[in-house]
């Protein structure tokens, strides 16, 4: 599947962030020793892999760090990194019926937390741009109950 035509700017790789909703909560992990960033808490996240699009791209990676089957249900932001090396898709997806237990990768993901949009501002460290969505954004989404 080819990437979606909305893509990043020049110079730019393309990135997804999965915001994975289950009743009124949101699944948000603290980065793992082998995460870049390591200890921050944030929504799952990586790389688009070339010919990949990027619906396809956040059910790997849900997969691949927790373990989860989900659904993207849709795009609804888009930011960049810190350093402008990344441009970031954000995408609402919901846990599939009998998608099982968390399972996280140990080496991504040292801790995984279900919380309400409201209570990422509790967690130590984030991003700024993490803290943006969860304030400014999320709350204008209807979350999967």
């Amino acid at each position: 599947m080819p990437s979606d035509p909305a893509g990043p700017a020049a110079g730019q790789r393309e990135a997804v962030v999965a915001v994975v909703a289950r009743a009124g909560q949101v699944l948000v992990i603290r980065r793992g020793p082998q995460a870049v960033f390591s200890g921050y808490w944030a929504p799952l996240s990586g790389k688009v892999e070339p010919g990949e699009g990027q619906a396809a791209a956040v059910v790997r990676e849900v997969r691949e760090e927790v373990g989860l089957a989900v659904r993207p249900l849709g795009r609804v932001w888009e930011s960049q990194t810190h350093d402008g090396g990344f441009r970031l898709f954000w995408w609402l997806a919901e846990v599939l019926p009998g998608a099982g237990d968390l399972h996280p990768d140990p080496g991504e993901v040292s801790a995984v937390r279900w919380l309400r949009p409201t209570e990422f501002a509790t967690l130590s460290p984030t991003f700024a741009g993490d803290r943006e969505f969860f304030t400014e954004i999320l709350p204008g989404l209807s979350l999967p109950r």
